[in-house]
């Protein structure tokens, strides 16, 4: 059965890095930091289903009822995401740096269930590979 039972609090979020990739996008060149959550399977389906009663993410008025951010070591948050609507979507997670911009040591999640108010932070992970 995949997912978390509904009695058991989902896990802390197992964060890592998949790759690095060049893009370029209005003149500037940017480096894709691409990671995945190992236990996503773990996140029951509700996590992500449209939360329209919560408050919207911009103009997104179906944003998630839970957002990722991401975050260097220090807490500073670096980029994040509102609208992912299934637990797979964990390992399509990504932040973008201009290219030669040097990027934290080490990075981290958030899960912010904004339905519950609970926050599931993950490991700190390498961003080389």
């Amino acid at each position: 059965m995949a997912g978390t039972p509904a009695n058991q609090a989902p896990p802390k979020p197992v964060l890592y890095l998949l790759r690095t990739e060049a893009f370029s996008t209005g003149g500037k060149n940017f480096i894709r930091y691409r990671y995945d959550v190992a236990n996503k399977s773990e996140y029951p389906a509700e996590m992500f289903a449209a939360a329209p009663a919560l408050p919207p993410c911009g103009s997104n008025t179906n944003a998630s009822r839970t957002w990722v951010d991401f975050f260097d070591s220090t807490g500073k948050r670096i980029y994040g995401f509102c609208a992912l609507s299934k637990p797979d979507d964990l390992g399509k997670i990504w932040f973008a740096l201009e290219e030669g911009v040097i990027p934290p040591s080490y990075v981290y999640i958030e899960l912010n269930d904004r339905q519950t108010n609970t926050k599931y932070k993950s490991n700190l992970a390498d961003t080389t590979l």
